[in-house]
């Protein structure tokens, strides 16, 4: 099963990819299917590209709910 993670996008390059984070580990990504993006936007990315932008609130839930699952585990 694959899983599109939230991440805050921390660093924009000029070759149209990015560093995002989460739970302090960064991750290089694609950034080519997202219009404007910017440094502190919330992007969900699967297999390596941001698919979409989200606000942080909802960020932060999905997070919550990966951390609830991965106690029951």
């Amino acid at each position: 099963m694959c899983l599109a993670i939230p991440m805050e996008l921390v660093e924009l390059k000029q070759d149209g990819t990015g560093v995002a984070q989460v739970d302090g580990a960064r991750y290089s990504v694609n950034l080519a299917l997202l219009d404007a993006p910017a440094r502190g936007d919330f992007v969900i990315v699967h297999a390596g590209f941001a698919i979409q932008k989200l606000a942080r609130a909802e960020a932060d839930a999905r997070l919550a709910l990966f951390d609830e699952l991965a106690r029951l585990r």
